[in-house]
């Protein structure tokens, strides 16, 4: 597939007219990016659609994610979460594993892998709850549920988080000038004050969101929040 992409290069460079190319193709394993070639500190955002969950080592791949990442840098990723460990059977399972189950992560492993990772804790986007529809699978899970999900992981530099605060979207996002759906709990409007904690204050200040945003010391509400999440 690597190998396929890379042969379509010039002609996308003529189609959309580039003298030079504006991609570059790797090949490796997500759990060792720096094999592939990928630098410390190189790359503003990650984008992942679910393939973490076939990872067997799920620590290593975060770990790498934010090696590669500048500081402000972003994981924006979906995948598979489960309600529980699971067993050895689930996990070694044929059908669940093709079916993208088997490897799904404990949803509070992630926030944990995550802040021993380095990252700020994770910011959910949009979450839906999977049906498996065959009841021998069902039988084989039992209680445990699964669910589609879309998180968002920041690298946030240290010292960067000062305090709670108040931000103001200025509307200039192509296609957002309204609103910024930023993830389930906060959505900016443009023009208008919003109460954030000490993470989302330093998350915004220190990424590639710092220039949408007017963002002053402290706020009214501030003090209930925590987290992202």
């Amino acid at each position: 597939q690597v190998e396929v992409a890379k042969k379509h290069i010039a002609y996308h460079m003529d189609k959309f007219g580039y003298r030079k190319p504006n991609v570059e193709f790797f090949h490796g394993y997500m759990e060792k990016l720096g094999d592939a070639g990928l630098a410390d500190e190189s790359y503003d955002i990650i984008i992942s659609n679910c393939v973490i969950n076939l990872a067997p080592d799920k620590r290593a791949v975060l770990r790498e994610a934010f090696r590669v990442l500048k500081p402000g840098g972003e994981m924006y990723f979906s995948d598979i979460y489960a309600s529980q460990r699971l067993s050895e059977t689930i996990r070694k399972h044929r059908v669940l594993w093709g079916e993208c189950l088997a490897g799904a992560l404990y949803w509070r492993d992630l926030y944990s892998i995550a802040e021993e990772v380095g990252f700020s804790p994770p910011c959910l986007v949009t979450a839906s709850p999977i049906t498996i529809g065959n009841k021998e699978l069902e039988a084989i899970v039992g209680d445990c549920r699964f669910v589609s999900a879309t998180f968002r992981l920041f690298k946030v530099p240290d010292g960067s988080r000062a305090g709670p605060g108040q931000v103001i979207y200025n509307g200039r996002i192509v296609g957002h000038e309204r609103e910024l759906v930023f993830d389930a709990n906060f959505t900016f409007k443009e023009g208008e004050v919003v109460d954030v904690d000490a993470e989302m204050a330093a998350i915004l200040q220190s990424s590639r969101f710092a220039e949408e945003f007017l963002i002053r010391a402290g706020g009214a509400n501030t003090a209930a929040l925590q987290g992202c999440c």
